[in-house]
């Protein structure tokens, strides 16, 4: 069996639009879920930092369970188990005038389900990375707890958290491809359907991956450009560049912290 190159080539240039639409879809679920993740873990952190006991017990019981789980396992569950023991069942259904497939719900809501225990962890370990003696120092100066989070916490916490947040999201776009498990027609179920009809795994394959490839590439590029924006914002010198990021050359850096001003 010899390569195609000619196929390769037309795969790769000129992609049939069943592989735009699954690539196109990757994005889709990928963004959204994202979103939705990140919104579910930000609940999930803070009742990790309630004062009650069982609202913490509640929050750590939720990420060990969907961390200690395979992704592959919860949308099983998700997608076919409730509908198994008559709990719920996923339809097709019409959402601003796009129809969305009852799989693609599930995608949706296993993505979220699952990424948004990794996102707590991350959006925790965030806000306990400021000092506490900055709580008291904004305190001392009569900063409202509202204000505190704006201008004292949330600046210093988002650069800590941008990072393994960005690295989640260059991951999910990957793990889309265990989509294909509950008939998902994302780039790797598109893909391994190109290749069942025309026999050219090798080539087909090469193409899905450079295209994988390139969507973590660009996301590499968005995320250095939001961790310098808030390098910025911090008063901090050192700049993250692509090559760093893309080759892992990167030096340490001390320590963020902000000096605390009164405000209006």
């Amino acid at each position: 069996m010899q390569f195609d190159w000619a196929f390769f080539w037309k795969s790769l240039f000129t992609p049939s639009d069943t592989f735009l639409d699954g690539l196109v879809l990757t994005i889709a679920i990928s963004v959204i879920a994202m979103v939705l993740a990140t919104l579910v873990g930000l609940a999930i952190a803070l009742m990790r930092r309630s004062r009650f006991a069982v609202v913490r017990w509640c929050a750590g019981f939720y990420i060990w369970v969907i961390r200690g789980t395979p992704l592959l396992v919860q949308l099983v569950i998700i997608y076919t188990g409730l509908a198994a023991i008559g709990l719920y069942q996923f339809h097709d259904a019409s959402v601003l005038g796009l129809s969305v497939k009852a799989a693609v719900q599930a995608a949706i809501i296993g993505l979220t389900i699952n990424e948004s225990a990794f996102i707590a962890e991350i959006i925790r370990a965030g806000l306990d990375s400021v000092p506490k003696g900055q709580f008291e120092a904004a305190a001392s100066l009569g900063m409202t707890p509202t204000r505190l989070m704006r201008f004292i916490i949330v600046p210093q916490s988002l650069r800590v958290m941008v990072p393994p947040m960005g690295n989640s999201f260059n991951g999910m776009m990957k793990t889309t491809s265990v989509l294909s498990v509950i008939g998902v027609s994302e780039m790797f179920l598109v893909t391994q359907q190109i290749s069942s009809a025309t026999f050219h795994t090798f080539e087909i394959f090469i193409v899905a991956a450079i295209y994988y490839l390139a969507l973590t590439t660009v996301w590499t590029f968005i995320q250095a450009a939001i961790e310098n924006r808030l390098t910025r914002q911090l008063g901090i010198e050192q700049r993250v560049t692509i090559t760093q990021r893309l080759l892992g050359a990167r030096r340490a850096t001390g320590p963020v912290t902000a000096t605390l001003q009164p405000h209006g």
